[in-house]
């Protein structure tokens, strides 16, 4: 029986589009951009910030020595934004739906810049934060590793107290599905941006 409901951040919950981040990023002065950063894995500074290796303060100092110019908290978070096209407004309410019967959580590779913008009330119209939505949250930069290895999925279970067999994992990358199920994990592949509810609904009902 699934107890523990799991959900990546970008590209399920939210649609992303990493050309407009790749766009932005060469906007505010970084050469060859994509050299650096994709929909699911990221290089150089950009993967040692996700990871948690540095801190959004020393991004911006290695941006800047990348740039050859002073890059602001505030360009690299605009740039970072790029990539969320949307927030899936329908989706957080369906999650309000599922939120009395599963405990919600969060699994992403991420950032401070995107989650500093997640976890306010910028977040939705309705001035709601991820917070909100989630009884808890595994994000890269905090626990120092990061999808697709295993360590990531072996904290959260420990740290959450869940049991693979009890737990449904949701993601748009492949390589994330597949450590999840070599765990015991159960696993539901969608697309960036798709409508996940109907599906999961019926897993959740198959269960």
């Amino acid at each position: 029986m699934i107890k523990d409901i799991v959900f990546d951040f970008g590209g399920v919950l939210t649609q992303i589009d990493a050309d407009k981040a790749l766009e932005r990023f060469g906007e505010i002065g970084v050469p060859h951009p994509e050299e650096y950063l994709n929909s699911y894995r990221q290089k150089g500074p950009f993967f040692s910030l996700e990871n948690g290796d540095i801190t959004a303060e020393e991004f911006c100092k290695e941006l800047t020595a990348i740039c050859g110019r002073t890059i602001t908290y505030e360009e690299a978070k605009y740039a970072w934004l790029g990539f969320i096209v949307k927030v899936q407004e329908e989706f957080m309410e369906f999650l309000q739906q599922l939120r009395p019967r599963y405990r919600l959580s969060v699994l992403s590779n991420t950032n401070p810049f995107l989650q500093g913008w997640a976890r306010s009330s910028e977040f939705t119209p309705c001035g709601k934060s991820l917070d909100d939505y989630f009884d808890l949250l595994f994000l890269s930069y905090r626990m120092n590793c990061s999808k697709p290895g295993e360590e990531i999925y072996r904290k959260m279970l420990l740290e959450g107290n869940m049991r693979p067999e009890e737990t449904l994992f949701l993601d748009d990358s492949a390589k994330n599905i597949a450590t999840a199920r070599e765990l015991g994990i159960n696993v539901l592949q969608v697309g960036n941006g798709e409508d996940w509810r109907d599906t999961l609904a019926k897993v959740l009902t198959e269960d």
